[in-house]
């Protein structure tokens, strides 16, 4: 297949499970907010940061993180390249360029997509206190990233186009849980003294909740333990949102693509997917502690971000040709 589409599919798919984990993200601090005010907002500064677009936001906002300003930041700022508005306008932008490939039930879930956070744009800057204090709106984009992938998935042939569909969505999903937990360990939690109190407890909730991991935890594990909610995100085979289920989804897709089974490879991304699918498979949550939950974390969005850039690189970047004698 043309790199052209392989590269549009891969992005359009990233780019809005971007936007989805992103609401998300804001959403886990929205309820805290609830929970525990913070009248200072110092707890809206850790979602810039991991982000990684705390030089910008700094430079924009004169590193005033205040609800309002972290908000219009992470959803409508045209300025920040991962906005939600910005990520849903790449989205709409792929998916036009291969509208020949991908279903018209997807053009229009994308562009349904996109409306949606344009007109809250709108409304934003006429008052964003009014998206500030509506919980519901975030829901919304959830469920609209949702609606995509079940159209997706229902809709398209299960082709090499859909594969790196597929690819792109769960690579970003792997690298935002991972992002999601390590705000949370690292850099919410105000003090030690608080481990294993009524805030940390809330704040834990919060988390699975923003993952929507909520209800499949406490099936499971019936009470809140910081070992089991970083195994439960991190290491579980069964929740779509962990990071070792996104990682091996993510790894059935290149084999696909390649035509190669699992656990042989010719191709720079195989070997990367299939290495830390590995150690993600013979590891256990007590190394992960023993190491440091946050140095893991940090390692794991290196290894992501490398996959990702290999991607480009093996399967999308023009090369010139080669002249023969």
């Amino acid at each position: 297949m043309l790199s052209r589409v392989a590269d549009s599919m891969y992005w359009m798919c990233r780019y809005i499970e971007r936007a989805e984990n992103t609401a998300r993200f804001i959403a886990v601090n929205f309820i805290l907010s609830l929970d525990a005010p913070d009248p200072r907002g110092a707890q809206w500064m850790p979602l810039i940061m991991a982000s990684g677009d705390n030089g910008l936001f700094n430079e924009k906002y004169e590193k005033i993180a205040t609800r309002e300003n972290v908000i219009n930041f992470l959803m409508f700022d045209t300025d920040n390249p991962n906005s939600i508005l910005s990520c849903l306008t790449f989205a709409r932008e792929n998916a036009r360029s291969i509208r020949e490939i991908i279903s018209s039930e997807m053009w229009e879930q994308v562009n349904k997509f996109y409306l949606l956070v344009r007109d809250l744009s709108i409304e934003a800057r006429r008052d964003i206190a009014t998206i500030t204090n509506q919980f519901e709106v975030f829901t919304q984009m959830k469920q609209a990233s949702h609606l995509f992938e079940g159209i997706m998935a229902a809709t398209m042939s299960h082709n090499e186009a859909w594969h790196f569909g597929r690819l792109g969505r769960f690579l970003e999903r792997a690298d935002k849980t991972s992002r999601i937990l390590d705000v949370k360990y690292f850099i919410l939690l105000p003090d030690v003294d608080a481990v294993g109190s009524s805030l940390d407890n809330i704040q834990w909730a919060a988390v699975l909740k923003s993952t929507s991991g909520l209800e499949m935890y406490r099936k499971r594990f019936h009470r809140f333990d910081p070992k089991m909610i970083a195994d439960f995100l991190l290491l579980d085979t069964d929740f779509p949102r962990s990071i070792r289920y996104a990682v091996t989804l993510s790894q059935r897709s290149l084999s696909s693509i390649t035509g190669n089974p699992i656990g042989r490879f010719d191709t720079v991304p195989e070997k990367m997917v299939g290495k830390l699918s590995s150690e993600l498979e013979f590891t256990d949550i007590e190394d992960i502690f023993t190491q440091g939950l946050h140095e893991f974390l940090d390692d794991l969005q290196i290894k992501i971000n490398d996959i990702g850039n290999t991607v480009m690189e093996t399967f999308f970047a023009l090369r010139p040709v080669e002249e023969f004698a």
